[in-house]
């Protein structure tokens, strides 16, 4: 724990959280966990979307029980949420994506393993017990070499369960506080290999790194399309697909076509670092829900971006979500207090949802649903926009 800061158990909110770590982490630090795209205006929009649903609590119903187990990918955990694939958790605290192994795994939860993360993953994953699920994310490199040296190496640990594609940042957002405060590109701590950027060695523990602004974005593979960037990856990994990024139903739609590989989509606008005024995650659950809910039946859905509340949990999984994941939420955690942070952050979030679902009605989380909450406010944004595309028409952009 961080001198100064309050008993982690006196800790009430995320907000609360959030502000505990901005006194404690440096200047650079704070700017990179805390910027955004431009006006951060889907920064903002992504949790002021869940506070546009309602929720439509019963009553006479016996709420002495409440399960939030559920399974992701067919994976058992614990609690519906799980930690999304943050960047550099050793600029916040020297824990870092171990603390957050650690946290997760005392409360059953799922960790997204940052491809920029700032420690190896044989470290990450290192006291992982039986039963504890890892997702790996993977930036295509243009030097596909280096990519496929990485899936070949993130094989090995058996907790490592699949790869989240990440498709939404195929270039960096222009993020001004991070720029403002000094890039942390340009100093970041990682581990690092002769071959640059993000991809590590294998015995690495924390280098220095000297980087060019945006770096990473930089040895980006921009060409990535469905069918070609897919049947690649079969080359390389039998791991189940998630993509990670999925912004429209449209895209959603495409991806149930290539299900024999994609088992997963993550709904996410990279809370809101990458394209400012992209739908938050809520916005595209209720497209898909309208234009080709057969997608909930096809794959696991699982959204990020914009969660402050375990009501928020519960109104994404009520549309369809089964997986909600946090990402500056555990980096706030972690630089507030080290492991202990996380492990409160996770706490509040999993009692909240507890409580939210007790006063709902509902025992266990599969049994929430549309029934359980009135999104008409958020359905007169949305459903005034674009006409959903011919079936044809969605299909053929796969082919592009």
């Amino acid at each position: 724990m961080d001198k100064g800061n309050p008993p982690v158990e006196n800790w009430l909110n995320l907000d609360e959280i959030e502000e505990l770590a901005t006194k404690t982490v440096s200047k650079k630090a704070w700017a990179y966990y805390y910027s955004a795209s431009d006006d951060k205006i889907s920064k903002r929009i992504n949790t002021e979307a869940f506070r546009s649903i309602q929720l439509r609590p019963k009553v006479f119903v016996d709420c002495t029980r409440c399960d939030l187990s559920t399974n992701l990918l067919g994976n058992p955990v614990s609690i519906p949420i799980y930690v999304s694939p943050a960047a550099m958790a050793r600029l916040g605290h020297p824990a870092g994506e171990a603390g957050i192994a650690e946290a997760c795994r005392s409360f059953g939860a799922m960790q997204i393993i940052s491809n920029v993360a700032s420690m190896t993953p044989e470290q990450i994953v290192a006291g992982a017990t039986e039963g504890q699920v890892f997702g790996w994310q993977l930036y295509v490199q243009a030097d596909r070499t280096k990519s496929e040296r990485m899936l070949a190496r993130i094989h090995k640990p058996k907790a490592i369960k699949f790869i989240a594609l990440t498709l939404d940042s195929p270039v960096s957002g222009k993020r001004e506080d991070d720029q403002r405060h000094g890039n942390v590109n340009n100093s970041m701590t990682a581990s690092s290999s002769e071959d640059g950027g993000y991809e590590h060695s294998e015995n690495d523990s924390g280098k220095l790194l000297n980087l060019t602004d945006d770096e990473v974005f930089v040895g980006m593979d921009p060409t990535l399309t469905w069918s070609e960037t897919l049947a690649w990856l079969a080359k390389h990994t039998t791991l189940p697909i998630v993509l990670k990024g999925v912004q429209t139903h449209e895209d959603a739609y495409i991806a149930t076509k290539y299900r024999d590989q994609v088992k997963g989509i993550i709904l996410s606008n990279h809370g809101g670092r990458s394209l400012d005024t992209a739908p938050p995650a809520v916005h595209t659950l209720l497209e898909i829900r309208k234009y080709c809910p057969e997608v909930f039946d096809c794959l696991d859905v699982w959204v990020d971006g914009g969660i402050k509340r375990g009501t928020d949990v519960v109104k994404a999984l009520c549309l369809g979500a089964r997986g909600v994941g946090i990402g500056r939420a555990a980096l706030w955690g972690l630089g507030a207090g080290g492991v202990a942070g996380v492990k409160r952050t996770l706490e509040i979030l999993s009692e909240e949802t507890k409580t939210c679902m007790r006063l709902l009605g509902v025992e266990h989380v599969r049994d929430l649903g549309p029934q359980h909450i009135n999104t008409r406010l958020l359905e007169r944004q949305i459903y005034d926009g674009p006409a959903a595309l011919d079936r044809d028409q969605i299909h053929s952009r796969s082919r592009l």
